[in-house]
């Protein structure tokens, strides 16, 4: 059965999804092909990444009906603005090939143009309003850049996605989230598998630290499994990423289990507080590509 969670305007989204950040367009559609026939409902992508056509090609493959199917992209920085993130909405329907967003988030808080990244969230809200997008969100928001949104806007983010795994918790954006009733979502959610170029040289691999390994042979389960399980159980979504058929079913497979509170709390325990990713507030040079038209 496919866990859901409940966002805060009741949108209805499966906790776990399909990510395709550093997918090739060439292995895009095949994987998100693959994902849906094992039973996932839910892709994230972005315009940044450059598949958000194959995206919609999987999706149209898999033969499921499109409301069967949860969509989540974002729009980049180079399309903040108002009107700039009403066009950016144009452009990721239409190489999706759908006519309603489930979930468009914004990529960056951009911290160097912070107004223009409040014009592109209040777009958003007109988008939502006007029932083209039926949640709207953000992703690497860090507590202050909550703070000075919800104080220039008037809707409040359904989800935030934030780098999140065992060495790099986030707990001080965790709560912040739940203190405004904001859904938090992991990427990179099993750690040591999805690089920034140029970040995160330190970087250590989760799925090889010997307390998850340990977990992983106790319940006969994968690392990735139990990793997996870890932020479901503490209601988080999650987005694993991988082109590998194999491996996109075996992250599907974290339903048949739980784990105790004990073990949740050794898991938790790993924290170290190190990014492998970029400090939203200091890669501004890798945001100044232009995302194409087509």
């Amino acid at each position: 059965m496919i866990q859901e969670l409940v966002l805060n305007n009741g949108v209805t989204m499966p906790a776990l999804g399909l990510g395709v950040y550093q997918s090739s367009p060439e292995e895009t559609a095949a994987a998100v092909e693959t994902a849906l026939q094992v039973g996932y409902r839910h892709v994230d992508t972005a315009a940044a990444y450059g598949n958000e056509r194959q995206v919609g090609e999987g999706i149209r493959r898999s033969g499921l009906d499109r409301s069967e199917v949860f969509v989540e992209t974002k729009v980049w920085v180079s399309d903040y603005g108002f009107d700039e993130t009403l066009h950016a909405f144009e452009k990721a329907t239409r190489k999706l090939g759908v006519e309603q967003i489930d979930l468009l988030i914004l990529h960056q808080p951009a911290t160097d143009r912070f107004d223009r990244t409040v014009e592109a969230y209040r777009a958003l809200e007109k988008l939502l309003a006007d029932g083209q997008v039926r949640a709207i969100g953000v992703s690497n928001f860090m507590r202050n850049h909550l703070d000075d949104l919800l104080a220039r806007t008037e809707v409040v983010p359904a989800v935030n996605q934030i780098e999140l795994h065992p060495y790099f918790s986030q707990p001080d954006v965790q709560k912040a989230d739940a203190e405004h009733g904001i859904l938090t979502q992991a990427w990179s959610p099993i750690g040591g598998i999805t690089f920034y170029p140029g970040w995160g040289e330190h970087r250590r691999n989760v799925l090889a630290e010997p307390v998850i390994t340990a977990l992983a042979a106790e319940l006969g389960r994968t690392p990735a499994q139990v990793l997996l399980r870890w932020h479901l159980q503490q209601g988080r979504s999650a987005i694993p990423k991988s082109v590998n058929a194999g491996r996109i079913a075996e992250n599907f497979d974290v339903f048949g289990f739980e784990l105790t509170a004990e073990q949740l709390a050794t898991i938790d325990a790993l924290d170290a507080g190190v990014r492998n990713g970029p400090d939203p507030d200091e890669a501004r040079p890798i945001f100044e590509r232009v995302i194409p038209e087509d």
